[in-house]
């Protein structure tokens, strides 16, 4: 039977401290960076909405921790992000390098930009 978490929190506690670590980075950037942003679980992961639109999302795994920023936010950080593996409207942040704050913040400023423009 699988458990549906329903809160960020839950769903961060399910992974080991480092992992927890590096996700709650991300969670306090995106917040630093779009304090008005709607914080909820979308597609089984944390997620963020700013004026009922998609902003980003995160997600762990065993070697990485994704990071969506819909098309747009990929595709406007195309060479930052091409040091990274990637998916149409994904990143991937290996455990086994530091997570790069900076570039995050960047993006989710960007997306909270295009998400007002819309």
């Amino acid at each position: 039977m699988k458990i549906e978490i329903k809160t960020v929190d839950e769903y961060i506690s399910g992974f080991t401290k480092e992992i927890q670590s590096k996700m709650q980075i991300i969670r306090q950037t995106i917040i630093d960076n779009a304090p008005e942003a709607i914080e909820s679980i979308s597609y089984g992961m944390p997620a963020y909405k700013t004026n009922n639109k998609p902003l980003v999302y995160f997600a762990g795994y065993a070697k990485h921790i994704g990071f969506y920023a819909t098309p747009t936010g990929h595709e406007k950080f195309q060479q930052q992000l091409s040091i990274y593996k990637q998916g149409k409207g994904s990143v991937q942040f290996p455990h086994n390098q530091p997570l790069p704050v900076d570039l995050i913040a960047e993006i989710v400023k960007f997306r909270v930009q295009k998400n007002n423009q819309k």
